[in-house]
């Protein structure tokens, strides 16, 4: 047999016997696999060569990286950018860093035990203990969602003139195109975000090329910097960066997606399914570690060496763009992908909404419904707040939509470094330990920021 088709992989073993002892015994209700509108029903090459095999695991990684250059990215690069130059450059490196390992160990995780990380935590802690990480997840989410609504709605008013009130509004309107894409196969919705990437990729490697930066500046941001620590204002945007980059709920649906594929579920399946998923997230990771860079190179070329350092607005970003680059085209492919990060976002971070609820509580609601509530609560305050303070209320309130993500990161971060830590719960797909070691520095990394952030916004 040359592939695993969608209708032979469900009836392939489920766990492999080393991986299941280590978790709860789980009832019939609780044997749902993860997305099972879509799990294992996309066939795999079992042989060939690497250039056959690769594309058939391709997707999911992709998919992912759309949350590492959403446009709640866009607020705290060019913040970045425009304020400290190329400093914080090493920041989206680090970060960029941390997401490869980490959506590493989500997709081993999903690929080994056949549950996604919401999944996993059920089967682990108590309820109050789910409740809470349920709980910090839905704010991560909403948080994500409340940059797309202010992403897409200044996307549309940037090309089409549309106050952004009436720019949130439409933004509410998406809840259907998921639907729409699901409906036409799940191969369909990854070739459609993987366009949309390639368009963003495109519009940044135009404006990096009419920028021009200089290259040793360029590279010396790459080296971290102790200012970074000991500045207040820099840790901040820093630490937004993070959680700009470092997308909680991306774990959650990492670990889900990677099932979509029908590897044979055999420990020889799941160990080939881990080399090429991992190779897929990394490959995609390195595509959005370009767009972030490029974001806060362009700021930092084009309003920093100029002086224009008060350029935090994606709006005021818009305007100056082609003046400054001396590009006619530059500010409208600003805006352009945008739009197209916006649509993106809407996609993923609606999966990872179903992955959650679906993971926690085992409470299935329609898409749609789901969607237009999770749009709803994230609609609501940027009415309120374009309604009393304007665009650069939005501003703010965007960047402050990062920094909540990153607050979040740790009640996902730890409890999957501990999964797949734990040979009861692993087997032999165990993490090696300098992996481990690895991972829990990255989480104590994240914490460690977290509270100093706290320390600082409370001390004032």
């Amino acid at each position: 047999m040359d592939a695993i088709s969608p209708k032979t992989a469900p009836d392939l073993p489920r766990r492999t016997v080393a991986a299941a002892s280590g978790w709860r015994s789980r009832d019939g209700a609780d044997l749902r696999r993860s997305l099972s509108e879509v799990n294992a029903t996309i066939p795999v090459p079992l042989r060939g060569h690497w250039l056959r095999r690769l594309p058939a695991f391709a997707g999911p990684g992709y998919m992912v990286s759309v949350g590492y250059m959403d446009p709640g990215n866009w607020a705290t690069d060019l913040a970045g950018g425009a304020q400290f130059g190329y400093t914080l450059l090493s920041v989206i490196l680090l970060s960029n860093v941390m997401a490869i390992l980490l959506q590493a160990l989500a997709a081993r995780l999903g690929i080994v035990t056949d549950r996604d990380l919401a999944q996993a935590c059920r089967d682990s802690f108590s309820r109050p203990v789910n409740i809470l990480l349920w709980l910090a997840c839905e704010a991560a989410i909403i948080a994500c969602d409340l940059a797309e609504v202010i992403g897409t709605a200044v996307a549309l008013q940037l090309l089409f003139g549309i106050p952004l009130i009436g720019g949130a509004l439409i933004a509410a309107l998406d809840a259907f195109l998921l639907l729409l894409l699901m409906n036409k196969g799940f191969r369909f919705l990854e070739a459609f975000v993987i366009a949309l990437l390639i368009v963003i990729a495109v519009c940044f490697a135009v404006q990096i090329v009419a920028a021009a930066p200089p290259v040793g500046a360029v590279l010396r941001g790459f080296i971290p910097s102790s200012e970074i620590v000991t500045n207040p204002a820099m840790l901040y945007i820093a630490i937004g960066i993070m959680g700009a980059t470092v997308m909680p709920h991306n774990l959650y649906l990492h670990s889900s997606i990677v099932q979509t594929r029908a590897y044979p579920r055999t420990r020889e399946g799941r160990r080939d399914a881990i080399k090429w998923a991992t190779t897929d997230s990394t490959i995609a990771l390195m595509l959005a570690l370009f767009v972030n860079a490029a974001i806060l190179v362009v700021a930092a070329t084009t309003f920093h060496d100029s002086g224009h350092a008060d350029v935090a607005e994606i709006g005021k970003a818009f305007e100056l763009l082609s003046p400054l680059l001396g590009l006619s085209i530059a500010s409208t492919l600003f805006a352009i992908a945008l739009l197209a990060s916006g649509l993106n976002s809407t996609v993923t971070a609606t999966l990872a909404g179903q992955i959650v609820m679906e993971g926690f509580l085992r409470l299935r609601m329609p898409n749609w419904a789901r969607r237009l509530l999770t749009r709803g609560v994230a609609i609501v305050p940027v009415i309120v707040v374009t309604a009393f303070y304007g665009e650069r209320g939005t501003g703010q309130l965007l960047v402050l939509s990062q920094v909540i993500l990153s607050m979040q990161l740790p009640f996902a971060v730890v409890p999957l470094v501990r999964f797949v830590s734990d040979r009861r719960k692993m087997g032999d797909f165990v993490v090696p330990r300098a992996v481990a070691v690895a991972a829990w520095i990255i989480a104590g990394v994240i914490v460690g920021l977290n509270v100093k952030l706290l320390f600082d916004v409370i001390a004032g």
